[in-house]
């Protein structure tokens, strides 16, 4: 079965894409939470009228996520933690507590776009945010003890 997305849906694919799913899933889940619409002909010529709306508006997404990916690859995040006299952290980084470091230095961040590797240890430290389907930024990480 074939699926236009309506919004984004993890591991699947981004808003208007168009998606082969097994029946069951498009079915039973992406078409009753309002996830997707079956991909019929006068649903994909609906979709291409969109698209060629919303070209001029994508493309400024676009930009504006490359500026930020730029402004957040210069820059380096602290985020204070708990730990031990060793360097040794209670817990890990959440991302959560980047997304707040990051609104504290004045940039928007939501904490769902952020994903990081587990931190066990005081020291540098990479996040990744996916700001946009083809937008990738990098964020540096200085772990602080509290």
């Amino acid at each position: 079965m074939e699926v236009i997305l309506i919004q984004d849906v993890a591991n699947l694919g981004y808003k208007n894409d168009i998606v082969k799913v097994k029946d069951g899933y498009g079915r039973n889940y992406l078409i009753p939470n309002k996830y997707a619409i079956i991909a019929n002909d006068s649903n994909r010529k609906q979709l291409a009228e969109n698209l060629k709306q919303q070209a001029k508006k994508l493309a400024q997404q676009l930009a504006d996520a490359q500026a930020l990916a730029e402004k957040l690859a210069a820059t380096v995040i602290n985020v204070a933690v708990k730990a031990n006299e060793d360097g040794k952290i209670f817990g890990t980084v959440t991302t959560a507590q980047i997304a707040e470091a990051l609104a504290a230095q004045g940039f928007e961040v939501d904490r769902r776009i952020i994903s990081i590797e587990p931190v066990k240890e005081l020291g540098e430290a990479v996040a990744t945010a996916r700001l946009h389907r083809e937008v990738k930024a990098e964020i540096k990480l200085n772990v602080v003890a509290e």
